[in-house]
């Protein structure tokens, strides 16, 4: 399939509102492609380069942009995306110089639609409306297999172009081999947000409450003695977290996938800051120093593997009961089942007096839906917080001279695939997070206007606020009264931000 015939269609999901077009479209599109090239165009069509970060910014796109073009498309899919392995794996002295030469014959090979496609896919712009719930609509219509099977599939893999290479080559039969599968993690399921705990008990009746903590979300694949530690991004962290292994290592069972919460506590037994909690993520050297600064707790509220097979099939109930006889009460979250919704609220205090966030409410009935924000779940915070996507962000005056300071907040929008802006703050930042930040901006360079420099939309930052006011500035008709940055989410992506909708409905 040539490039140009991916770019103008996806061009054309871009200009079309309806969702059942769009999956059209799609589903067009992934069809036009050969089976060995389904996973490219549909990566692409995510927004995705399946080589992840190429070690290219604004400036070498920009160089390659200023090139000649071709005159008529000839560049097959499979053509960029070996273009762009060869360029991922170029290291070493003079890497950043071969990396744009690279980047130049391939620029030079595209017509000018195919190299603003190109670029857009650098920058992760590929904003056209065609999120993963689309898409998997899309596969599903291409390969003639039925929807269930691949977002089945999709739930286990959680990699979709990997599951439309499947479906395209080996239909229905393939996407059932997908599986729960040690050392490969799911996507972790995650909770709606309600009301409060009314609502919540209205919705579920009879409920398992967790109290909610601020921590880090980790799922622990153990077999034998091998235990692996992954993120709620599905990266593995397991050389940063040794005490969890550990703890994890001398559970009774041979087989064993967890789902839980790692936080740090203080003496007193009430929760650090988030921001304290992920200083323990990321890192490989100094371990065991930050180990005795900051030692990790975990606090496991769900099983989804022990000896004998998976259990994401089974109901709530019983994989709580399981998890109770693998897991001692110390390590299993705070966590009442009841049907009353005066002692829901008692616990709702407790968990708060303790210094957490809230309550997650659970269906006792519900099989673990990977990947998904069902109302199975729902979560009950006290504070008014927002997680929000950064899209740009102002230099700073005075002691703020040289970093980047006052960040535009966008909420995400569904129906258009991309971010409406809520406002601006520079307020709760210390010195260390506008230095971070400001790296971490950089790197995402997208543009300059004047002061102000456009970030790719992946940085996802956790918003307090003290109302939600109408506004004509801002093209969401609302705003944010008094933001103020609690911390950023490096354990959420953008994709995860919390919508226009849950916005306006605060």
């Amino acid at each position: 399939m040539l490039l140009y015939d991916l770019a103008n269609a996806s061009d054309r999901v871009g200009e079309t509102a309806s969702r059942n077009a769009k999956i059209a479209l799609l589903a067009d599109a992934v069809r036009e492609a050969s089976p060995s090239e389904t996973a490219i165009a549909v990566a692409f069509l995510i927004g995705e380069l399946r080589q992840g970060r190429i070690g290219l910014g604004p400036v070498a796109v920009r160089a390659a942009m200023s090139l000649d073009s071709a005159q008529s498309p000839s560049l097959t899919l499979s053509a960029v995306d070996a273009a762009f392995e060869k360029i991922a794996t170029v290291s070493g002295s003079g890497s950043t110089r071969a990396r744009g030469e690279l980047l130049g014959e391939l620029f030079r090979a595209a017509t000018p639609p195919e190299q603003n496609f190109l670029a857009r896919l650098i920058y992760g712009e590929i904003r056209q409306g065609a999120l993963e719930g689309v898409l998997t609509d899309s596969v599903a219509r291409a390969a003639g297999v039925p929807l269930p099977a691949v977002r089945r599939a999709l739930q286990l893999a959680g990699d979709l172009p990997r599951v439309a290479h499947a479906a395209a080559t080996g239909g229905e039969a393939a996407l059932a081999q997908f599986g729960v599968q040690l050392f490969r993690p799911l996507q972790p399921m995650l909770a709606q947000p309600a009301d409060d705990v009314d609502d919540a008990m209205s919705r579920l009746e009879r409920a398992a409450l967790d109290y909610k903590l601020d921590g880090a979300r980790v799922q622990v694949h153990k077999q034998g003695d091998e235990v692996r530690v992954y993120s709620r991004l599905l990266n593995e962290v397991t050389v940063s977290v040794p005490e969890l292994v550990e703890s994890v290592r001398l559970l009774p069972a041979h087989e064993l996938i967890l789902d839980g919460e790692a936080i740090v506590l203080r003496d007193d037994g009430r929760p650090e800051t988030f921001q304290r909690t992920m200083q323990r993520f990321g890192r490989k050297v100094n371990v065991d120093a930050l180990r005795a600064e900051l030692p990790l707790s975990t606090l496991f509220f769900d099983v989804l593997h022990v000896d004998g097979g998976p259990l994401i099939d089974q109901n709530a109930e019983q994989r709580f009961a399981a998890l109770s006889q693998i897991v001692a009460p110390s390590a299993i979250v705070p966590r009442l089942i009841t049907s009353d919704v005066a002692a829901a609220q008692r616990f709702m205090r407790a968990s708060r007096a303790a210094g957490h966030e809230g309550l997650v409410a659970k269906s006792l009935d519900s099989t673990y839906d990977a990947g998904k924000r069902g109302s199975s779940w729902l979560k009950v915070k006290q504070a008014d917080t927002l997680d929000l996507v950064v899209l740009a962000a102002e230099w700073g005056n005075g002691r703020r001279q040289g970093y980047l300071s006052n960040l535009h907040l966008g909420a995400r929008d569904p129906e258009s695939g991309g971010f409406v802006m809520l406002g601006k703050t520079f307020k709760g930042l210390t010195d260390a997070v506008l230095e971070w930040q400001t790296k971490e901006l950089l790197s995402r360079e997208i543009g300059r206007e004047g002061h102000v420099v456009h970030v790719r939309p992946e940085l996802v930052v956790e918003i307090a606020y003290e109302g939600i006011q109408t506004s004509q500035r801002y093209p969401g008709g609302v705003a944010l009264r008094f933001a103020r940055v609690k911390g950023y989410r490096s354990d959420k992506s953008a994709s995860e931000a919390d919508t226009i909708e849950r916005v306006r409905m605060s």
